[in-house]
């Protein structure tokens, strides 16, 4: 479980401290966009009240609430499968991975009401209209981790 906290705490703070800088320090949240390497990499600030790509962003304080409740769950979920199932090194790093994700998007919409998405990437004349943040990143990758990464236990 030691792997687990740390790297949960290691994604949840470089994800909180991307976003106080971006959102803070660079002041997006008032400039609204920001060109790192055009077309590729720009920030782009977005408030996402909903899940991914602003599904259900349109349900208000309750749709906040529902979502925090549902990341916990999914945080406890996962803590205790890696508590009871003893997986492989590889994928408790994962579980730590989503864990600290989960983890920073609660903690953004307890503070600001919603996720602080900033990371906009197009490419070949595509302008991607969405953005993400680290903790997105950490979440699709954690879960995918665990679901790939080989195990410590072998098929019978």
């Amino acid at each position: 479980m030691r792997t687990v906290f740390w790297v949960a705490f290691w994604v949840f703070l470089l994800d909180q401290a991307t976003k106080y800088l971006v959102v803070h320090m660079l002041d997006l949240r008032s400039l609204g966009w920001i060109e790192v390497w055009p077309p590729f990499l720009n920030l782009r600030m977005a408030w996402n009240t909903g899940i991914n790509f602003g599904i259900l962003s349109d349900h208000g304080a309750v749709m906040r609430w529902a979502l925090i409740a549902v990341a916990l769950m999914i945080v406890a979920a996962v803590l205790w499968w890696v508590h009871t199932e003893h997986p492989g090194r590889l994928q408790r790093f994962a579980a730590g991975v989503l864990v600290g994700g989960a983890l920073g998007n609660v903690v953004d919409r307890l503070i600001y009401g919603a996720v602080a998405d900033f990371l906009n990437m197009s490419c070949c004349g595509i302008d991607n209209p969405f953005a993400f943040n680290v903790a997105d990143l950490a979440i699709f990758s954690g879960a995918f981790g665990i679901v790939l990464l080989p195990g410590t236990k072998k098929p019978s």
